[in-house]
């Protein structure tokens, strides 16, 4: 549930209300009417108005504007990859994986002995 006087952005009209998409909005109530479809009043400075509107009609300006950021940086990262010819980079946005899965080096359940760390750490610093 959101706040009150939380700044939404009027995403959907579910009900054909003629809700101004796009505009922004401040939550002014709840309608806690049990029999009412409704969850929230707001109110639509650029419209001078109060809308009563349901929970899937409206979103949190920041959840939107993250939401933009993510897709630019998809495409920017997708650019580059397609500019300097990085298949693995594209391949990897493409599919969704965040990071390159590392592989693990003592897999068994053997315990190294000091030495080999101690050259694994100094190979791992040096590259």
């Amino acid at each position: 549930m959101l706040s009150l006087g939380a700044k939404v952005v009027i995403i959907a009209d579910q009900f054909e209300q003629n809700l101004p998409l796009g505009e922004y909005g401040y939550i002014i109530a709840y309608d806690r009417n049990a029999d009412n479809v409704f969850d929230y009043v707001v109110r639509v400075p650029a419209a001078n108005r109060n809308f009563l509107v349901p929970d899937e009609d409206v979103e949190l300006e920041e959840v939107l504007l993250q939401e933009e950021v993510d897709r630019i940086e998809r495409e920017a990262l997708i650019d580059y990859a397609l500019a300097t010819f990085n298949e693995e980079l594209f391949n990897r946005i493409m599919k969704g994986e965040e990071e390159a899965p590392e592989e693990q080096e003592n897999v068994g359940g053997e315990s190294q002995s000091r030495e080999d760390f101690i050259r694994q750490v100094n190979l791992k610093a040096w590259i």
